[in-house]
């Protein structure tokens, strides 16, 4: 206790990277669920179902399936920086999730922010710059792998992440002109400057978000995003017709969950990114009136209904219906949270939501559209969205220069 009272901000700051790890690692287990759930739902399949019920502990049997199978190492392989690869690309995809906070920095709890690991002034371009490291890991599993297609795979990806990459930073200056602000708390609510932040309304009932004076901006944000994180119809650089699996070709075991797993927290990235910058972060679209703590509140209670009847009409397993009594569980416990403590539950309540939509995005993407021809990819980056990112960057100076003369 001695030591904790010394220290008071080193012991909250591991607490909540302790936190954080957890609920992301349980996130990104459990987006590979619900993306295969979406994309069989689309395509009229049952997707995961037997492992669980429902198939809620696939994740878990696909992580103990990876931890044991065998790892296989080419003989020819640069064993340093094959191995360093997978490391490298998960570690910078988790670090960037430090960065963002999911409610108001002035929200505190035994004298300490609870909704931000770390809130700098700079944090924006900080996360740009961990996130542009994150080619190097897909770049050196290609090199590193000593094999044609991981070699092509790591190329492509190298060309492709360096060149979405300009529009997706261009895409977010004309929101910095907006704001004034690299910080993530301010580029949402700014209590010293309200005017540049994202509360309030337009004509008394229209959020005031980004989203809508850089709707073009959004859309070169959330194309290039896409491409970035090597997502359907941008997947070039793992295209599994051409390349077998491409620049992973040759990782098997753990080390090949690792890049899914980046895959996956680097999708969170972007769309945490995606929210702040241009849906108002953790903000109610209703404004912040005292009766929406009912909406999450009747949510939650909903789907503890639905899985109480899931219990009782549907499982015949004990196993399942424990499995739904402890998620049953978990909604109650979320509703309670959001009724007696809305000032520390609503806030993340609507970050999450927003999230999710985008996430839901991404799955409906993949499940719909084809993938281009790399020529296709590369003029469609350069010749399509880099100068409509500018045009966009362009207009918005003129209008903020003429504005505030």
């Amino acid at each position: 206790m001695e030591f904790i009272s010394q220290h008071p901000v080193l012991v909250a700051s591991l607490v909540k990277i302790a936190l954080t790890l957890f609920v992301v690692m349980t996130a990104l287990a459990y987006l590979t669920w619900f993306e295969r759930k979406v994309v069989a739902r689309m395509q009229s399949r049952w997707g995961p179902y037997y492992v669980g019920a429902h198939g809620l502990l696939q994740p878990l049997a696909d992580g103990v399936k990876f931890l044991f199978k065998e790892d296989l190492t080419p003989p020819s392989a640069d064993i340093l920086t094959y191995l360093l690869a997978p490391f490298l690309a998960l570690v910078l995809a988790l670090t960037t999730i430090a960065l963002i906070p999911i409610g108001p920095p002035d929200v505190l709890l035994w004298g300490q922010p609870v909704f931000a690991v770390s809130n700098i002034d700079i944090g924006l371009i900080f996360l740009f710059a961990i996130t542009s490291l994150g080619v190097y890991g897909v770049a050196l599993a290609g090199w590193s792998s000593n094999s044609k297609y991981p070699l092509m795979g790591g190329l492509r990806s190298s060309a492709q992440m360096i060149s979405y990459e300009v529009s997706l930073t261009l895409s977010v200056v004309g929101v910095l002109l907006l704001t004034g602000t690299l910080n993530f708390g301010d580029i949402v609510n700014n209590p010293s400057n309200p005017a540049v932040g994202q509360s309030g309304y337009w004509l008394h009932f229209i959020p005031r978000w980004n989203v809508i004076p850089q709707f073009v901006g959004f859309l070169c944000y959330i194309t290039a995003a896409i491409a970035e994180t090597n997502r359907v119809p941008f997947d070039l650089p793992e295209a599994e017709t051409e390349l077998v699996a491409g620049f992973h070709t040759e990782y098997s075991s753990f080390k090949f969950a690792m890049f899914f797993m980046a895959e996956y927290a680097n999708m969170i990235t972007v769309s945490c990114l995606a929210t702040i910058l241009f849906f108002g972060g953790w903000l109610s679209p209703f404004g912040g009136h005292e009766w929406e703590k009912f909406i999450p509140v009747t949510i939650f209670l909903g789907l503890a209904l639905y899985c109480a009847f899931e219990i009782v009409s549907e499982l015949q397993s004990i196993f399942h219906k424990l499995q739904f009594t402890i998620v049953v569980g978990i909604f109650l416990a979320l509703a309670a949270a959001c009724f007696f403590f809305p000032a520390y539950a609503m806030p993340p309540f609507w970050f999450v939501l927003k999230i999710a939509v985008f996430m839901f995005f991404y799955v409906w993407t993949r499940g719909t559209l084809p993938r281009f021809r790399y020529d296709q990819l590369m003029s469609f980056g350069w010749k399509l969205l880099l100068p409509v990112s500018l045009a966009n960057l362009i207009v918005t100076a003129i209008v903020w220069a003429v504005m505030h003369r």
